[in-house]
């Protein structure tokens, strides 16, 4: 159950949510929802993005289905430290392209009693940890898990598969490149790219193989 109400009311520290899933699971949709709560309740909010996430908007965070808020984009954690002094919340989005100092920055604003909200991607299209996503969650008080619906069988989806041929960590995209999968969908998609990687360079042998003969 997520809170947001403390017992103790003389405590004066703040706290982090952080809310993850893959891509298409509404992450940001509900960063949004948040922050807009916070705004409608008179509290002084600030977002900020990764100066890298132009995807839909310069400045904007933006939705999926096109819900937006304004913010700030940083080139790195550091300057939302400098930026986000005298706020009540602090919304971070697509935390998994900040580097690890994003940590420190979070408990530090949260330590100085400020509500910080972040979202971001828990694992990349290879399915490991996204940079500072596992350490954010684990130093978090709580932690939303949010899923997509996966486009192959319909069940819950946690895995962000990329259909293209790009091999690099960050690389931003929609439809035309991600596509979320349950774990079942994930592995069978996995296992036909390594059969045809393994098929690739078979024939790439023969290929030589034969020039070398020639």
């Amino acid at each position: 159950m997520f809170l947001e109400n403390t017992v103790n009311y003389k405590e004066q520290f703040g706290w982090i949510e952080v809310i993850s899933g893959s891509m298409f699971s509404g992450k940001t949709e509900e960063l949004i929802r948040r922050l807009r709560r916070a705004q409608f309740a008179k509290q002084k909010v600030e977002i900020f993005k990764p100066q890298v996430d132009t995807r839909y908007h310069d400045e904007m965070v933006v939705s999926h289905n096109a819900n937006e808020i304004r913010s700030t984009p940083v080139p790195a954690a550091a300057n939302i430290r400098l930026l986000a002094d005298d706020c009540d919340v602090v919304g971070i989005d697509e935390a998994q392209f900040f580097d690890d100092e994003i940590v420190s920055v979070c408990n530090d604003l949260a330590n100085k009693g400020i509500r910080v909200v972040v979202a971001g991607l828990d694992m990349d299209f290879k399915g490991n940890p996204f940079g500072p996503m596992p350490a954010l969650m684990a130093t978090a008080e709580y932690v939303t898990k949010v899923h997509a619906i996966c486009t192959r069988t319909g069940n819950l989806a946690h895995y962000s598969f990329r259909k293209s041929n790009n091999d690099d960590i960050v690389m931003l995209g929609e439809t035309e490149e991600y596509e979320p999968l349950s774990r079942a969908a994930y592995y069978k998609a996995q296992l036909k790219e390594k059969v045809k990687h393994i098929n690739v360079k078979a024939q790439e042998l023969s290929d030589n193989k034969k020039n070398d003969n020639a």
